[in-house]
C-alpha cells in the first residue's frame, strides 16, 4: 500500500501533484499540539475570536481568483462557480463573527431559591471528514463556527483536493491565527476513522456518502462522542398542476446541473403532475441539449467534468443498471470519447422503486423525470425515499406551498419556487439518511459546545 497520493486534473488527465500522507503516530502527534492549542484558544475572547474571522474572510477575498483557480484544477468546478464559493465562505466568516458572540453569550435564568446561569463553553479538538465538490466551503463551514466557539479543527479533506486543503491551512496563518487552531491533515480514510478513538477528539463531522457517514457515527458511538452527518440526498423538485412551468423548467435545470450535477442538495428527481408532463419533458430536454460541455475556465461552460474517473464510471453504471430494469434514457447516457472524465447531462424517464435513478443519489449531472397522478401523488414519491435532505415545490399557490413544506414534505430544508444552496443565516441539514444536526444560521456554532448549568443558591 502506497503513502503517496497524486492529483489529476479532471479536465485534461495530467497530473498535478503528488502528496505524501501521515502515518497514524504523525497524525496523533499533530492532533496533540491541536488540543494544547484548544487549551490556549478557550481563553480567547469571543470579540478576539471574532477579528480573527474578519482577518480569515478578508484572505479569502484577496486570493479569490487563485482559489477558484485551484477548485477547477484540481475537481473540474466552473471557475465563476468557483468564486462564488469564495465569497459564500467569506460571508460564513463574518455571519460567525458577528453573530457568534450573541449566540454564544451566557444566559441567566431564575430557579427556585436562587438564580442559574447558562454558558456555552468549548469542548477540544473537533475532526472533519470533508469530500471534494466544494473543497473551500465544506471546510470552512465547520471549522469557523466551531473555532469561534473556542473549538479548534483538524481536518481529513478528500485526497483528490489535497493541494486546496494545504490552501486552507496556509490562509488561517495568513490571517495570524495560532498554529494548530485549524490543522490539515494529510492522511487516508482508515487512519481518520482510528483517529475517532483518540482521547484529544471529542466530535466529529462528516459529509459524505450515507454508507461511510453510517459508519463514523458507529465508531463514534462506540466512544461517545457526537457527530453531525450531512450524507447527500436524492431530492424532489415538484411541478404542481399551478405551476409556472417555465420557471420550473428553469429552475430544476439550474438545480441538477450546478456545480457540474455533484451537489447533495440539488435538483435530483424531477416529479412532474401528469397533466404538465410532456411539456415539462420536452422543456428540459431541449435545456439539456444546449448545455455547452467543455473547459471549466472557459467562462461560456456550462458543464465541467466529473472530479473523477471513478466518479464518472460509477454514475454511468447506476444509469445503465437502471435502463437494464426499464427505465428509459430520453438524452445523453454516453460516455463521451474525448480526454477528460466528461459526462453529458442525461434525463431518465419510466422510473420505479428498486432502480438506482430512483432509491439513490446519482451524484453528478444525471436527472430522474418521474410522473405524478396529482399534487397528491407527486408529494408522496417525494417522500418515498430514504434521503431527506432538500426539495422543492412549483406552485402559484403560496399558501398551499408553505403549508406542504412545513407538514408533509419530509426534508431539512425546502425551497418554493426557486433554488438555492447555503445561506450563512439559515440552517442547513436533513432528516433520515441524509443525517442529523445543523450547520449555518447559528445552529452550528452551538453542536460542538458544553451547554452548562451553574446554579446559584441563595
Amino acid at each position: 500500500m502506497t503513502n503517496t497520493v497524486t492529483t489529476i486534473n479532471p479536465a485534461t488527465e495530467q497530473t498535478i501533484a503528488d502528496y505524501t500522507l501521515l502515518n497514524l503516530e504523525q497524525a496523533k502527534n499533530e492532533i496533540d499540539k491541536s488540543h494544547e492549542a484548544f487549551l490556549e484558544w478557550r481563553h480567547i475572547s469571543l470579540t478576539d475570536r471574532a477579528k480573527y474571522l474578519n482577518k480569515l474572510a478578508h484572505v479569502f477575498e484577496q486570493q479569490k481568483e487563485s482559489l477558484a483557480t485551484l477548485m477547477t484544477q484540481e475537481m473540474g468546478k466552473l471557475y465563476n462557480q468557483g468564486l462564488q464559493e469564495v465569497e459564500l465562505c467569506a460571508a460564513i466568516c463574518r455571519y460567525s463573527a458577528e453573530h457568534g458572540q450573541t449566540i454564544l453569550a451566557d444566559e441567566e435564568r431564575p430557579m427556585e431559591n436562587g438564580r442559574a446561569i447558562i454558558t456555552y463553553q468549548p469542548t477540544g479538538v473537533l475532526l472533519g471528514i470533508q469530500p471534494w465538490n466544494f473543497p473551500l466551503y465544506q471546510v470552512i463551514r465547520y471549522a469557523v463556527t466551531n473555532i469561534m466557539a473556542g473549538n479548534t479543527a483538524v481536518l481529513k479533506h478528500a485526497s483528490n483536493v489535497f493541494g486546496m486543503a494545504e490552501k486552507i491551512e496556509e490562509m488561517f496563518s495568513d490571517a495570524g491565527f495560532p498554529s494548530h487552531v485549524f490543522k490539515n491533515l494529510l492522511i487516508d480514510g482508515k487512519t481518520a476513522s482510528e483517529l475517532i478513538s483518540h482521547k484529544a477528539i471529542r466530535g466529529v463531522t462528516f459529509t459524505g456518502s450515507d454508507g461511510t457517514g453510517k459508519k463514523v457515527a458507529e465508531q463514534a458511538g462506540k466512544h461517545v462522542k457526537k457527530t453531525v452527518l450531512e450524507l447527500g440526498s436524492n431530492d424532489a423538485y415538484l411541478v404542481f398542476d399551478d405551476a409556472d412551468l417555465k420557471l420550473a423548467i428553469k429552475t430544476c435545470l439550474q438545480g441538477r446541473m450546478i456545480n457540474n450535477g455533484q451537489t447533495c442538495v440539488s435538483a435530483k428527481r424531477f416529479v412532474v403532475v401528469e397533466a404538465l408532463y410532456d411539456e415539462f419533458k420536452k422543456g428540459i430536454t431541449e435545456q439539456f441539449n444546449a448545455l455547452i460541455v467543455g473547459d471549466p475556465m472557459d467562462e461560456n461552460t456550462d458543464l465541467g467534468p466529473m472530479a473523477r474517473e471513478d466518479l464518472r464510471d460509477k454514475i454511468h453504471k447506476q444509469v445503465m443498471q437502471s435502463v437494464e430494469a426499464g427505465a428509459s434514457i430520453v438524452t445523453g447516457g454516453e460516455i463521451p470519447k474525448q480526454t477528460g472524465y466528461f459526462y453529458p447531462a442525461t434525463l431518465l424517464e419510466n422510473l420505479s422503486p428498486g432502480m438506482p435513478a430512483y432509491d439513490d443519489e446519482l451524484f453528478g449531472p444525471v436527472a430522474s423525470l418521474i410522473k405524478a397522478k396529482n399534487n397528491g401523488d407527486a408529494m408522496r414519491i417525494a417522500n418515498d425515499s430514504r434521503y431527506g435532505l432538500g426539495g422543492g415545490i412549483f406552485s402559484k399557490d403560496e399558501k398551499k406551498a408553505i403549508e406542504l413544506a412545513k407538514k408533509h414534505f419530509d426534508t431539512g430544508m425546502v425551497n418554493i419556487n426557486g433554488y438555492g444552496l447555503a445561506q450563512p443565516n439559515l440552517p442547513f441539514g436533513g432528516v433520515k439518511d441524509s443525517g442529523y444536526g445543523r450547520e449555518h444560521g447559528g445552529f452550528g456554532i452551538r453542536e460542538f459546545v458544553n451547554i452548562k448549568t451553574i446554579m446559584i443558591n441563595s
